[in-house]
């Protein structure tokens, strides 16, 4: 009987310590899924500016005349990306709280799925400002 009563007791502590460190695995995964989450905001927001000097050229050609329907379509482009990157932070903003976001608050199941799809989203803003940036200075080195 207390052979029984010490393996029930073991077993018990053993599944309580396994559930403990499941979720512990999980705030830490969470936690480093937010810092990817904010660390691709924090090296995309700097170009923002780039963003904004390149539509500036590209709006003097076409303002002058000199600037084709190519360089419109990417001055367009430039401008999406822009307005990507501000919505993106507008419902990241409203979506977690500061808790959330710099302290590493637990999220809730709906708000890990919430996570997911704004880490898709800015992987995508990035991409979508990246490709932007690079065909704008391609086509300004032309002329």
């Amino acid at each position: 009987m207390k052979k029984l009563l010490l393996m029930l007791l073991t077993l018990s502590f053993m599944i309580n310590f396994s559930c403990k460190e499941d979720k512990q695995k999980v705030a830490v995964t969470t936690e480093n899924q937010m810092e990817k989450v904010i660390a691709i905001h924090d090296e995309v927001m700097p170009k923002m500016g780039k963003v904004g000097r390149l539509v500036g050229q590209l709006r003097k050609k076409i303002d002058a005349d000199q600037g084709s329907m190519i360089e419109k379509n990417v001055m367009e482009d430039l401008q999406e990306a822009n307005a990507a990157m501000m919505e993106w932070m507008q419902n990241f903003g409203t979506t977690f709280d500061s808790d959330e976001i710099m302290n590493g608050k637990a999220l809730s199941d709906e708000k890990q799925l919430l996570l997911d799809q704004e880490e898709q989203k800015i992987i995508e803003v990035k991409e979508k400002i990246e490709t932007s940036i690079s065909k704008a200075e391609e086509i300004l080195a032309e002329n």
